[in-house]
């Protein structure tokens, strides 16, 4: 069994699904939007269950380079720093051989408890002509390859910020939630390379 961990859109479930593996996703706040295998709960719940893999997107809100400048302005804002960090640590805690974890790029701050990512991309390397760097601190997986180099993005600024539209939307309460879901070609990317691992991994265990 593959965990998905902390997914509502459950693209990388599906990814996996797709591919024959078995794959559950799992979330506080959701049931999952596809329908599929779900666990709606604390992932916490699950530590000590064995998993084949585990692909864990813990919440960024408090961690990435973007929103630092409010640590510095928003009371309370350094107390959420270190729950977050402190969640985000759950990726030593899995019962798994293999653990991918992906998030945006952290500040420094954050890096200091979270350690530096393995590998930074953008959803152009992966067949989508959008803007969005992500990174993956990696536990018995290597760095994902590139599968379909759509880029770079266009120097013109109107061309570019078709290239951001998520990341230019209006506030509101679904931002939140567009900006962090996965991109298909990254999904696919991780139900292929890392899918024959972890089964491998099983199989020697």
């Amino acid at each position: 069994m593959i965990l998905v961990a902390c997914e509502e859109s459950q693209e990388v479930t599906e990814a996996f699904i797709n591919l024959g593996y078995e794959a559950m996703s799992c979330d506080l706040n959701h049931e999952g939007d596809k329908g599929l295998p779900h666990y709606k709960g604390d992932v916490r719940d699950l530590l000590n269950e064995y998993f084949d893999g585990v692909v864990f997107h813990p919440v960024c809100k408090y961690l990435t380079n973007s929103g630092v400048r409010w640590l510095h302005t928003e009371p309370g804002r350094w107390g959420k720093l270190r729950e977050g960090c402190e969640f985000f640590n759950l990726r030593h805690k899995f019962n798994s051989p293999c653990v991918g974890t992906e998030n945006p790029i952290p500040h420094k701050y954050a890096v200091k408890e979270i350690g530096k990512y393995d590998q930074i991309f953008q959803p152009w390397h992966f067949g989508h002509e959008k803007m969005k760097a992500t990174c993956l601190w990696l536990k018995g997986l290597p760095p994902l390859k590139y599968t379909n180099v759509v880029g770079p993005p266009p120097k013109d600024k109107k061309e570019r910020n078709k290239w951001q539209d998520v990341w230019l939307a209006s506030p509101g309460p679904q931002r939140e939630r567009d900006r962090s879901k996965t991109y298909s070609g990254i999904a696919k990317a991780m139900a292929e390379q890392w899918g024959p691992i972890m089964m491998q991994q099983k199989i020697t265990a």
